[in-house]
């Protein structure tokens, strides 16, 4: 099974240095290729990897400049790009912008990668045109490198291997017939249907004060200013310790969920489209665009998307499978009698079931986990519908007073 090893490097000035440059060209091939592929695609033509692959050798010929990074680092990036374009569509793939975009390069070639342990607490790797490069053994490597990844994030270097560990997905889950469903949610991270909270603070006072402060003098600062780009660094240390607890967070509670439940159930949330500015455009602007921006900032602060890639990695081994089921009416549906109306959820922490002969009530969030859970426990008994189709029917008796046809 292939996972990620992740260590911080300690670079010489020059190693740096080299690693800008060859984050650099791979920026700039990215660019120029997917310009060339929306071209093509404006004159309904369609460019993929293999030629793009050969106009790169060529190009290497009359630019000394694409010769600074390996040669087997710039396919890497027109074949990332390739899969990009197909797996997303070429006018949706996104411009690697020098002033947003993390910089980061990968060697494929397993052959040209050599890794040490030096001691206790240091590594080095021989990686091709860099030399050996040293890096804190923060974990053991586990297995057999298979490729490498350089990136910079908040102000340091890192190296990801990517090794085959040898595990293997068991065929059947320790504990079976055991079923959790989660509910994710702002004020919690994640409810399950147990009864379970799991959340916690990302960015401490201090540092959202600080981060104020410095958002505040970002906007004193000149463009293009040596100030200005301290700041920005200032500000990059910051989110990167937000980002890093907010990881470990959901790589822990998705090891403890996985290895407690043979299935779980999450809802089918499209974050990217939940969290959309209601700005619109100057011609049609949004409605209440500052408390959707007060949403928007709370759903990515709790990591939903993120908590799902943990929960879909670490369910791997240990054959859990993930199911994601239909949103809808799971807040306003009781869990007890199944009676659904808007005005069940009295407020943002409590459900109180209005059917006469029920009166259910508990916190909100545990009621919609048990809701998600009955529904994957409906998708896992007839097969899995997908996520586009509804597995739960409007029942009679919903405010509106319409039964079904």
């Amino acid at each position: 099974m292939l996972s990620g090893r992740r260590y911080r490097l300690e670079l010489t000035a020059e190693q740096a240095g080299q690693c800008e440059e060859f984050a650099n060209v791979c920026r700039a091939v990215w660019n120029t290729g997917l310009e060339q592929r929306r071209e093509y695609r404006r004159r309904g033509a369609w460019m993929n990897y293999v030629p793009q692959a050969a106009e790169l050798a060529a190009a290497k010929r009359e630019h000394e400049w694409l010769k600074a990074a390996p040669s087997h680092v710039l396919q890497q990036t027109l074949r990332d790009l390739d899969k990009a374009c197909r797996d997303h569509g070429t006018f949706k793939v996104r411009w690697r912008s020098k002033s947003r975009w993390a910089p980061s390069f990968r060697f494929p070639d397993p052959k040209k990668i050599s890794v040490e342990r030096l001691g206790r607490k240091w590594g080095r790797a021989k990686l091709p045109k860099l030399g050996w490069v040293r890096f804190r053994w923060s974990r053991p490597l586990g297995g057999e490198v298979r490729s490498a990844t350089v990136s910079r994030k908040g102000g340091h270097w890192f190296v990801s291997f990517l090794v085959d560990d040898g595990a293997v997905t068991p065929e059947r889950h320790a504990m079976p017939n055991t079923v959790v469903g989660i509910d994710r949610g702002v004020k919690t991270a994640a409810v399950t249907s147990d009864g379970d909270f799991h959340d916690r603070e990302f960015i401490r006072p201090g540092e959202a004060a600080r981060y104020r402060r410095l958002q505040q003098q970002l906007a004193r600062t000149r463009r293009g200013s040596s100030n200005r780009r301290k700041v920005i660094t200032a500000m990059g240390r910051i989110m990167t310790r937000v980002a890093d607890r907010r990881g470990d967070f959901c790589a822990q509670t998705a090891a403890q969920l996985v290895q407690k439940n043979a299935l779980v159930v999450l809802e089918d949330l499209r974050t990217r489209n939940m969290t959309a500015s209601a700005a619109g455009t100057p011609v049609e602007p949004g409605k209440r665009v500052r408390q959707k921006a007060g949403l928007n900032r709370a759903i990515l602060d709790k990591g939903w998307h993120r908590l799902e890639l943990a929960l879909t990695n670490a369910a791997r081994y240990t054959g859990t499978p993930v199911v994601k089921v239909n949103p809808a009416y799971t807040s306003q549906r009781c869990s007890a009698c199944g009676f659904v109306t808007e005005n069940n959820r009295e407020s943002q922490a409590v459900f109180r079931c209005k059917a006469p002969a029920c009166g259910h009530h508990e916190h909100a969030d545990g009621n919609a986990a048990k809701n998600i859970k009955a529904a994957g426990h409906a998708v896992s008994a007839c097969g899995d519908l997908g996520t586009s189709r509804s597995v739960k029917q409007e029942p009679v008796g919903r405010a509106t007073g319409r039964t079904p046809s």
